[in-house]
């Protein structure tokens, strides 16, 4: 039975996620790396705002080196994370997890789930797709900027229906509903496009969700990279899911020039729908951060060479964010080199 629980990683998902479950009664910690945020929430309690109303929630929050400190074991520990913090994180983690059954669950963006399962064992892993959006700009506040229903995809690696995934996926959807899967990898590859399409656009020219899903010509970039995230997972062996609801069959065709003008009208009726923040990649570049890219796109780019898969558009997004380094200002211009690749007419738009 799962009672207590440790979110390793308050950033903006971890902190949401964390201040909804203990003010749904929870006994939750948030560990957090960053000490200002960690001092407010522990001086002010946890200020959440956004889709989800405007209120404190006094929270247990500790200092990543408290973490030693606790003595009664949780039975889940949530890796939420960047994903190049993934190993030591996790194994962070197993410092204070029950023995023999606590359970680690992946809580980041990125397929980083075989990571987590060679650091805490195959057996005491377990995957969750996130589907909400959040931000954090300011110490002890995070906002979810999203107006979605469904919330959390629980999955075991091996697709099973178990008692833990349940138990999990029914406290989860305290915060947003949350249903388990029996196709993780899917579900994991299907997330990946969809970060693949917004993180980056939006890091690279300073534009929100919203904007970068509806302005035709970068939101037919990121049908692009979309689709090419697709043919990747399949080519590896996954049945990637539907994106954004949409059958995937719809980018592969839009890439091979076949009705993308109708997709991008789609994506962007469902975007408005939704409404929009921005993504944790353009948070980390407003804040001077190193970026996910190398665990989205370019985890694309790398399975595609594996696989015999091209990538161009992937390759040259993340040629461009390598090429600007740590701390570059974001800029629409940014883009252009990739808007330039598109069919006309959306490589016209932006040289005219």
């Amino acid at each position: 039975m799962i009672k207590r629980i440790a979110v390793l990683g308050a950033g903006a998902i971890g902190s949401v996620v964390g201040g909804m479950l203990t003010r749904a009664g929870h006994d939750v910690t948030l560990i957090d790396q960053w000490p200002e945020h960690v001092q407010a929430m522990k001086d002010k309690g946890l200020r959440l705002s956004g889709t989800i109303g405007d209120f404190v929630v006094p929270v247990r929050a500790l200092h990543l080196h408290e973490l030693p400190t606790i003595r009664e074991p949780f039975d889940a520990v949530f890796v939420a994370v960047k994903s190049y913090d993934t190993e030591w994180a996790t194994a962070m983690g197993l410092i204070r997890l029950r023995e023999p059954d606590g359970v680690v669950v992946d809580f980041q963006n990125g397929l980083n789930d075989e990571r987590v399962a060679a650091v805490a064992g195959r057996s005491r892993s377990l995957g969750c797709v996130i589907t909400i959006s959040a931000g954090m700009y300011e110490p002890g506040h995070a906002m979810r900027t999203d107006s979605a229903t469904l919330g959390f995809k629980i999955g075991e690696h091996d697709g099973a229906d178990t008692p833990r995934a349940r138990e999990l996926a029914q406290i989860l959807s305290a915060v947003a509903e949350t249903k388990v899967t029996p196709n993780l990898w899917g579900e994991r590859w299907s997330k990946l496009a969809i970060n693949c399409m917004a993180n980056p656009l939006s890091g690279l020219t300073g534009l929100g969700t919203l904007d970068v899903r509806t302005i035709p010509e970068i939101a037919a970039v990121g049908v692009h990279l979309g689709a090419e995230a697709i043919s990747v997972g399949r080519a590896v062996g996954h049945e990637v899911e539907p994106i954004y609801g949409i059958p995937v069959q719809r980018y592969l065709d839009a890439y091979a020039g076949r009705g993308l003008a109708e997709l991008l009208a789609d994506i962007a009726a469902i975007a408005r729908a939704r409404g929009g923040g921005q993504p944790s990649l353009l948070q980390d570049v407003l804040k001077g951060r190193r970026t996910e890219i190398d665990y989205l796109n370019g985890f694309v780019c790398r399975e595609g060479a594996r696989a015999g898969v091209k990538t161009p558009y992937n390759d040259a997004v993340v040629g461009i964010v390598h090429a600007l380094g740590v701390g570059f200002k974001p800029d629409p211009a940014h883009l252009d080199p990739v808007i330039r690749m598109l069919p006309a007419p959306f490589a016209k738009s932006r040289q005219a």
